[in-house]
């Protein structure tokens, strides 16, 4: 698969948000305001692609060498909360009301099942090094992409009329919903038509 394969299918055809479903505890927690919005695409987007070439190296130079490949999932989580706890710290010393905006959702990028999934799929996908890296960067802006039109939608929607029991989550919910039969659109047949 080329490059630009790639990150057409992980941006719109396998968008981990909205086809995959993974990672929607910061896709609707955070959502409420652009600016945590930017900020949590831009650290998960970070922590994607770091995540996804960290893990190829640990797979390819340590795993499979010493044919200790059960230990994937478990060294794939070690990998990603150091990643993790390095974006926070950068984050908390570079912008302190970005850190305190996130709060708690920053740190929940460890368990991010997004961030785990890009990681394994790569190492299953048998992609090279580059190949893991743009597809978790890809990954990642697929993320950002999701989030921002959710926060966009959801801003709009806080200056309109919503019924009370759909008012909050339940709206976020049915919009994300609704988000997704758009993205069902994106599928392979577009990825042939675009690069053959």
């Amino acid at each position: 698969m080329t490059y630009i394969g790639i990150i057409i299918t992980f941006v719109f055809i396998n968008n981990f948000i909205l086809t995959q479903f993974l990672g929607l505890c910061p896709f609707i927690g955070v959502s409420k305001n652009i600016e945590s919005a930017v900020g949590m695409g831009f650290a998960v987007t970070f922590v994607m692609a770091l995540a996804s070439l960290a893990t190829w190296a640990i797979q390819n130079f340590i795993l499979v060498p010493l044919n200790i490949e059960f230990l994937q999932t478990i060294t794939f989580i070690l990998v990603i909360a150091s990643l993790v706890q390095f974006v926070e710290l950068v984050i908390q010393n570079i912008s302190p009301a970005l850190y305190k905006a996130l709060g708690i959702y920053l740190p929940l990028i460890t368990t991010n099942c997004a961030v785990l999934g890009i990681a394994i799929i790569s190492v299953q996908s048998k992609f090279n090094a580059l190949e893991s890296f743009v597809a978790g960067f890809a990954a990642g802006l697929g993320f950002l992409l999701a989030i921002l039109l959710m926060s966009a939608i959801r801003t709009k929607l806080d200056s309109e009329w919503i019924p009370k029991p759909f008012r909050g989550i339940p709206i976020a919910f049915i919009t994300g919903g609704l988000m997704a039969l758009a993205f069902m659109a994106f599928d392979k047949a577009l990825l042939t038509n675009l690069i053959g």
